[in-house]
């Protein structure tokens, strides 16, 4: 293990955040509080029925809900950082800002143990990822504006507690100077099995962990053939998505010769759990099919009395067997496989609804901006089935070509006939449409992104402009208020 430094010697949670901790299930679909139970994360006792693989099915299958019922929820993560001396913010002050929404602004808080490792309120949860990126996960919503609304008054609350702590927080998709050795760990016992399990499948997994931020939306479907048609197009178009929130060309204090290293990073993690689903575009794709290679993905963990329990190298197909081998005679709950699936990293991820991952982290604007992009596309019927006749010629070299290439030169990739920038102006045209035909006059939640398309130009080469110019091929001027939250 190359990562290095210890774990910060924290006292347990005091005033208000010394309320029982939530149990709080990882889905943004959970539309209500539940009751306070121990430890965080998704609890599952032992199996007491046989679960078949219909289940299984059946559990996906139930994310389908009418059109009038579709939400979408936004996430988005951003690296904390000391003014003092540019370092990673360690736990102690990860700590204080979730004591702080609990005392000051009524959330409650999510418990490991001893530790405070996030909060929730009203739909919405704040938790940390292993190099203490600080991830807001939205409550569902119907429209971009309460989506902006609730990012807004998320980062008003941080930023009030930021500038008391001396910290602030980056706008960027990767860690522009840190080494992993210098990131400190969150006392998260999922996060521990994952860092020693990760040199084992790719070379590029602590970087991932600790070092990348994202923004997710996630996207609701109304029947099987709506989840396979969305499914589709997310797969197709996520690296024009990629390529609009290219924002991270840094690493260790110099240029990685790509736009999105973020985006590069996911393709040397682990290929047996990320990557782009070729079989999303064979014709008997369905709930049944994406069960089927969720099956065959190998576990992290089992989740028994408050402990994450090491189950690597085991599948959810031996487990449902009773045959993993941590574990002998044991088999799962549908509890288990929800957890299961919130350790599979594709470009797209099938839960009940559907997350499109393939976004930097960036600026506020930006975080409207991507939900913006997916709901015009995919919430409006005209824009989908015009997306999907966009799409429906593209070839497996195709996909495979645009995820290989767009990290490096994004919207300047030679595509066809053309360039990425082409797509991606017909991407946003049909967006834009279909944000109009909704009638909530969401159509400037897109001009970051039109801006950007127009003028072929990312964020990450405007980082680099400035890197070669003014900036005298330092990346320390990234620490400056223009360019923090």
């Amino acid at each position: 293990m190359h990562h290095s430094g210890a774990l910060p010697h924290t006292a347990p949670c005091q005033g208000l955040c010394k309320r029982p901790a939530l149990l709080i299930k990882r889905s943004y679909l959970s539309r209500c509080r539940q009751q306070p139970r121990r430890p965080s994360a998704v609890a599952a006792e032992p199996a007491v029925q046989q679960l078949e693989k219909s289940d299984l099915v059946q559990y996906m299958r139930s994310g389908c809900r009418p059109k009038d019922q579709w939400r979408f929820g936004t996430e988005h993560e951003k690296l904390g950082y000391n003014l003092s001396d540019h370092r990673r913010i360690d736990y102690n002050s990860i700590k204080a800002l979730l004591e702080g929404l609990c005392s000051r602004f009524g959330w409650d808080p999510i418990m490991e143990g001893e530790y405070i490792i996030g909060a929730v309120l009203d739909g919405q949860s704040v938790t940390i990822e292993p190099g203490g990126q600080f991830e807001l996960s939205g409550a569902p919503v119907d429209t971009l504006h309460k989506t902006c609304s609730e990012v807004n008054s998320h980062l008003y609350q941080i930023k009030t507690m930021a500038k008391e702590l001396d910290i602030a927080f980056l706008t960027v998709g990767f860690d522009p100077k840190w080494a992993v050795a210098d990131v400190p760990i969150m006392p998260k016992n999922r996060y521990r099995i994952m860092r020693e399990y990760m040199p084992k499948v790719g070379t590029l997994g602590h970087d991932m962990m600790f070092r990348s931020t994202t923004i997710q939306v996630n996207i609701d479907f109304e029947s099987e053939q709506d989840m396979v048609e969305k499914a589709r197009i997310g797969l197709a178009l996520q690296p024009v998505a990629t390529a609009l929130f290219a924002n991270s060309p840094f690493r260790d204090g110099k240029p990685t010769g790509y736009l999105s290293w973020r985006s590069h990073v996911w393709t040397d993690v682990d290929n047996n759990r990320c990557g782009t689903l070729p079989f999303v575009f064979d014709d008997d794709f369905g709930f049944d099919r994406y069960v089927e290679y969720a099956l065959d993905v190998p576990m992290y963990f089992v989740y028994r009395e408050g402990q994450y329990l090491d189950a690597t190298g085991g599948s959810f197909r031996a487990f449902m067997e009773g045959k993993l081998d941590q574990f002998p005679g044991e088999k799962p709950t549908l509890k288990d496989w929800e957890n299961h699936l919130s350790t599979i990293f594709p470009e797209i991820r099938l839960k009940k609804f559907i997350e499109m991952r393939g976004a930097d982290g960036g600026p506020w604007k930006i975080i409207c901006a991507l939900s913006a992009l997916w709901v015009g596309l995919l919430y409006d019927s005209d824009s989908q089935a015009a997306a999907l006749d966009f799409i429906k010629d593209w070839t497996r070299e195709d996909h495979d070509y645009l995820r290989a290439e767009v990290p490096k030169t994004a919207l300047k990739t030679p595509f066809r006939q053309g360039t990425l920038q082409d797509v991606a102006k017909k991407m946003l045209q049909l967006s834009t449409d279909g944000l109009a035909r909704r009638g909530k006059h969401e159509e400037p939640f897109l001009e970051p992104l039109q801006e950007i398309a127009n003028s072929g130009k990312t964020n990450a080469e405007r980082w680099l402009e400035k890197y070669y110019n003014e900036w005298n091929e330092s990346v320390d001027p990234v620490y400056t208020e223009e360019f923090t939250y």
